[in-house]
């Protein structure tokens, strides 16, 4: 029988997870949205069986196996909790919470609950990123010294370009760190096997006022006469400076206003023999650097490290992407509540709360102007 799966909340992360369900083998038997009529016009275009009238309902249904929450964020620590106290299992977005306190708190009930947790940080899921982790693991990338990178994009460059995750009471008060940001992080550690322990970061609000309108689709600029202009408190842009226990030096920048930049993660990992590049936006390829040539590892399921090869799911030269990469975190979800047993580096509720813990990191260094601790937490890809 296959799991029966319902997501809160149906805009576009919502659909991404609902079809990547159905190719996992779930049937997804209901969605949640913002209000009952676009939950109609959802059901229909995901192929859901039914709609529930408001999340609350969803996440309790007695029909309901796997709950995924799609949601803005400050609704996400309250609906895992009823899900996971209902029995469920539940796949949030991240953050978990509006704030550190509150990621630890939903990880408490996780902890206490019989369901599976997991939070979709999916870049994992590249086959190229597990061929990094393998490389330095066994030792062939040698010691690492420095990790750097960015993750750039420019969906909020203009003051006519806004989102509910530009306030802070729906958001966060960190919204490009804790959105994407933490994406970045969460591969840094995840391929180096670091734990990043000390920050300095600067923040800039480079738009302090955009122009909010109602009724616009999520990613769609202000155009109707109903736009007004408000104040943002919320980061455009982050760059961060930190050490690592292995005792590494690293830094990223991070922007959702760099024009032309549409989804630019790029993570380099220096080691003592070579370096390794991972650029998302051409994530068929690894670039491998020594210091006598440079070559480039291709995403071919005959020559990578079995960890690696068993995510590559297509041929060499067919090429796999973000949808994929989603497909295979939810089939391994899928697969950990059916055995019981987690798949190596599937993320769950401690990454969501360590990815809280170095944003609560970062503002409070951006605010203060001074280096901060990281809080310790278990290390990434740790099942819980």
């Amino acid at each position: 029988m296959s799991l029966r799966v319902a997501v809160a909340g149906t805009g576009f992360i919502g659909a991404v997870h609902a079809q990547a369900a159905r190719a996992a083998g779930g049937t997804v038997v209901g969605v949640a949205a913002s209000t009952p009529e676009r939950g109609r016009a959802a059901a229909q275009r995901l192929g859901a069986e039914r709609v529930f009238e408001d999340a609350a309902e969803l996440v309790t249904a007695d029909d309901v196996d796997v709950v995924h929450v799609c949601t803005p964020n400050h609704l996400h620590e309250e609906l895992s909790r009823l899900a996971l106290e209902a029995g469920k299992h539940v796949v949030c977005e991240k953050p978990l919470a509006l704030d550190l306190a509150g990621a630890r708190r939903l990880a408490d009930v996780a902890a206490a609950a019989p369901g599976r947790t997991a939070v979709p940080f999916v870049y994992r899921y590249y086959p190229t990123v597990h061929e990094v982790r393998h490389r330095v693991a066994a030792g062939e990338a040698g010691a690492v010294h420095l990790v750097h990178g960015s993750y750039l994009q420019d969906w909020l460059l203009t003051p006519d370009d806004d989102n509910w995750r530009v306030d802070a009471d729906l958001g966060g008060a960190s919204r490009a760190f804790a959105d994407i940001g933490s994406h970045w992080c969460d591969l840094a550690e995840f391929v180096t096997g670091h734990r990043v322990t000390r920050v300095s970061a600067r923040t800039t609000t480079a738009v302090p006022e955009r122009r909010r309108d109602p009724g616009r689709a999520a990613f769609a600029r202000a155009n109707g006469d109903d736009a007004v202009a408000r104040r943002v408190t919320t980061e455009d842009a982050a760059i961060v400076q930190f050490e690592t226990d292995g005792g590494a030096l690293g830094s990223v920048v991070v922007s959702q206003i760099s024009a032309g930049r549409k989804n630019r993660l790029w993570l380099e990992v220096d080691g003592a023999h070579e370096a390794l590049v991972f650029d998302q936006e051409d994530a068929e390829t690894l670039w491998r650097g020594r210091q006598d040539m440079a070559t480039t590892i291709r995403r071919d399921p005959a020559t990578l490290s079995p960890e690696a090869a068993r995510l590559a799911i297509l041929p060499a030269g067919h090429p796999q992407g973000y949808h994929d990469c989603f497909r295979l975190f939810v089939a391994d979800v899928f697969a950990a509540i059916e055995t019981g047993e987690a798949p190596d580096g599937l993320p769950t509720f401690a990454d969501g709360v360590r990815a809280a813990q170095i944003t609560e990191a970062v503002l409070a260094s951006a605010r203060e102007q001074r280096w901060v601790d990281v809080a310790a937490g278990e290390p990434a890809g740790v099942a819980s």
